[in-house]
């Protein structure tokens, strides 16, 4: 059993909680965490998720863009993130579009024979230095007090907050790009986890897009060595080492605002008096702790993990499958595309062709793979897969899911040159090393509402000046998830914010 009293319970053991607990536990504060699993980080976690298959896989989150340098730096964590060589790869027929950053002239060759010239470079050049400039900008301002809307529209300057921050980004795109293949490849980033028109004056896409490119400063989308589990593991180990307690299966059951939470394990129910009370939870999973209720939100991806006995072959003879697998490799993404997919789904209706993004973790990290698969050119693969709203898995979970991956996977197979299902590898029992995760599993197995992967829609990291954008209705408790101003993916950003808000 934990002390009676704590200065902080944090409920909720992701890794943004884990965060918090590392900065208050090394400034002194008597810290315990509650995790209602038997592990944390929440959806940070690495899994061998095929029996007899040595392979970790990064169940459900995958990449990490949004982890400033300097909580790695400030808590001492031994996480390598690797950059990736190939930004992305786009099928188109026979060829495709190739964005690699480290050769400039293949790129551009890349963008004239699918687009027929050089004005999309110079366009997509242009779009993405101003992109660029705001990343530098704003990715240290995520870390401080909050700014208001004037002062954030001072800082990213007029052009970028006409274009990013007041029009709809699916105008923005279709007025500086004329390709429906450059579009698309750019309006993804808008739509990643978020059920959104990108032309909807409501402007959640935007939302979603500063966010896909403002990370750390740059907006790369990196590989953590040894898998998403490394980056929990080192936060869990930091917070650890600086004396917070973390009890696992310990699920918190209601809170009171007045300092105090009751949690349950094997032994029974318990309750824990707290000076603060960090809550690394949902805002409606919060809510229902403290005896009210909030509308749920809904999430909108499909996740699908596979490991493969070999890379699949392309169309387009000219790129190598490792290059277009290490990237983010776009399938059915045309702005076109997308559209439709939107359009179908809103209308409650499984895409006919999903848009889904691909990419290989092994091929810039092989650790994850044991060495008799890395010898036998075994490689891990993940999709997330557009426009699947919760909507569509209520009334047949188990049905809707197996339409859904049906048509993901002929969806992948239409840009192929063979069919995904020959590639995937056999467990032991002659299962195939796949599985799918809907909004509604994640919803089911890790309590988010609604499936929502940002725990609700992602909001403006400007606000109310001086306020960190983690407070709640209720002094004694303070958001430290992904729920709070400023939250949403693998970032640390809000449990940074939450234990800087409690120590001044």
């Amino acid at each position: 059993m934990p002390r009676s009293h704590h200065d902080v319970v944090i409920v909720g053991g992701g890794h943004n909680g884990l965060v918090a607990a590392a900065y208050l536990a090394r400034a002194g504060r008597r810290v315990l965490v509650l995790e209602r699993l038997d592990h944390v980080g929440g959806l940070a976690v690495s899994a061998r998720a095929f029996s007899g298959v040595d392979a970790r896989v990064s169940r459900y989150s995958y990449l990490v863009s949004l982890l400033p340098s300097k909580i790695v730096a400030d808590l001492g964590l031994r996480v390598e993130l690797r950059r990736r060589r190939y930004a992305s790869y786009t099928p188109v027929g026979d060829t495709g579009l190739l964005v690699d950053n480290e050769d400039a002239g293949r790129t551009a060759a890349s963008f004239a024979r699918v687009t027929g010239g050089s004005g999309e470079l110079a366009a997509w050049r242009r779009f993405y230095g101003m992109t660029a400039a705001v990343a530098r900008r704003v990715a240290p301002t995520l870390l401080e007090p909050l700014v208001d809307r004037a002062a954030m529209r001072s800082l990213v300057g007029a052009e970028a907050w006409r274009d990013l921050f007041e029009r709809p980004i699916g105008e923005v795109v279709d007025e500086r790009f004329a390709d429906d293949t450059v579009r698309g490849v750019v309006l993804t980033d808008a739509l990643i986890g978020t059920f959104a028109d990108p032309r909807d004056p409501g402007l959640l896409a935007n939302r979603c897009f500063l966010y896909h490119v403002i990370g750390d400063g740059t907006g790369d989308w990196n590989v953590p060595v040894g898998g998403m589990g490394a980056v929990s593991g080192g936060l869990a180990d930091a917070a650890r080492a600086a004396g917070a307690e973390i009890l696992t299966g310990a699920e918190a059951v209601a809170v009171d605002p007045a300092g105090e939470v009751t949690f349950r394990d094997t032994a029974g129910e318990h309750t824990v008096g707290a000076d603060r009370i960090l809550a690394n939870v949902p805002p409606a999973v919060l809510a229902r702790l403290l005896g009210t209720a909030e509308p749920a939100p809904e999430g909108a991806q499909l996740k699908v993990n596979m490991v493969l006995s070999r890379l699949p072959r392309l169309k387009d003879a000219a790129v190598d499958p490792a290059a277009a697998f290490s990237g983010t490799f776009h399938v059915n993404e045309g702005r076109d595309q997308l559209a439709r997919a939107y359009a179908e789904a809103a209308a409650g209706r499984i895409p006919e062709l999903p848009p889904a993004e691909v990419y290989c973790h092994s091929l810039t990290d092989p650790s994850i793979l044991g060495p008799g698969l890395r010898a036998a050119g075994a490689h891990t693969m993940t999709l997330f897969g557009l426009h699947m709203p919760a909507r569509l898995f209520r009334d047949d979970p188990a049905g809707s899911r197996e339409t859904a991956l049906r048509a993901t996977l002929a969806s992948m197979n239409r840009v192929l040159a063979e069919p995904i299902e020959d590639c995937l590898l056999r467990a032991p029992d002659g299962s195939p090393c796949l599985e799918v995760k809907t909004p509604v599993d994640l919803e089911t197995e890790a309590g988010l509402p609604g499936g929502h992967i940002f725990h609700r829609d992602l909001s403006w990291p400007y606000g109310e000046p001086g306020r960190w954008g983690v407070e709640t209705g209720f002094e004694r408790i303070l958001f430290c998830g992904a729920g709070a101003r400023r939250g949403g993916g693998v970032s640390g950003i809000p449990g940074h914010n939450a234990a800087m808000a409690l120590l001044s």
